[in-house]
C-alpha cells in the first residue's frame, strides 16, 4: 500500500463511478488528489471480478474512500462538504465547477455535484458575520437567505450597515 490508512476516513457511496467523481474533486480543489484505485477481487452483488471498488483521494485535505457499491444508497443534505473560501473569486471558482459539471443549485450556498454529493461553498466573511452575532449576524443572515451562490458584497454590505 503506497498511503498509510488514515484513522478516520470519510467514505462516500457510489454506484459506479467514485474514481470518475474523485478526478474530478483532485482537478477542482488543492490539496486534492486521487491515490490508489483497488479493484474487485471477485465476482460480488453489484459487479464483477476487476470492477472498480474502491478509490482512496484526499479533498481539500480530507482523507476519503469511494466505494462502487451500486444503487442500494443515495446521497442526501445530511452530509456535506463545507468549503471556506476567501474571494468571490474562489466563491465562483467552486460553484461553478461543481453547478457546471452537471450539479445542480440550491440555496444559501449549498449546491450538489452530479453524483448527489452537497457542497456548502461559504465564503469567510458570513462566517465571520454568523460568529460576530447580534444585528451583524441578523443582517447577514438576511441577506444570505435570498441567495443561492453566495454574493461576498452583499455579505460585505450587510456587515457595514
Amino acid at each position: 500500500m503506497k498511503n498509510p490508512i488514515a484513522k478516520n476516513t470519510i467514505c462516500l457511496w457510489f454506484d459506479k463511478d467514485a474514481l470518475e467523481a474523485a478526478e474530478f474533486y483532485a482537478a477542482t480543489f488543492p490539496d486534492s488528489a486521487v491515490h490508489e484505485v483497488h479493484y474487485a477481487p471477485g465476482d460480488y452483488p453489484s459487479g464483477k471480478e476487476g470492477d472498480i471498488i474502491t478509490v482512496h483521494f484526499t479533498v481539500l485535505g480530507i482523507p476519503c474512500i469511494g466505494l462502487n457499491g451500486g444503487p442500494a444508497f443515495k446521497h442526501s443534505e445530511a452530509f456535506s462538504f463545507q468549503v471556506a473560501t476567501d474571494t468571490q473569486e474562489e466563491t465562483d471558482r467552486y460553484w461553478d465547477a461543481i453547478v457546471g459539471n452537471g450539479g445542480e443549485e440550491s440555496e444559501c450556498g449549498w449546491c450538489k455535484d452530479r453524483w448527489g454529493i452537497s457542497w456548502q461553498i461559504t465564503p469567510r466573511t458570513l462566517s465571520e458575520a454568523m460568529s460576530a452575532g447580534g444585528d451583524e449576524a441578523k443582517r447577514a443572515f438576511a441577506a444570505m437567505i435570498q441567495m443561492s451562490k453566495i454574493d461576498v458584497a452583499k455579505i460585505d454590505a450587510a456587515r457595514r450597515v
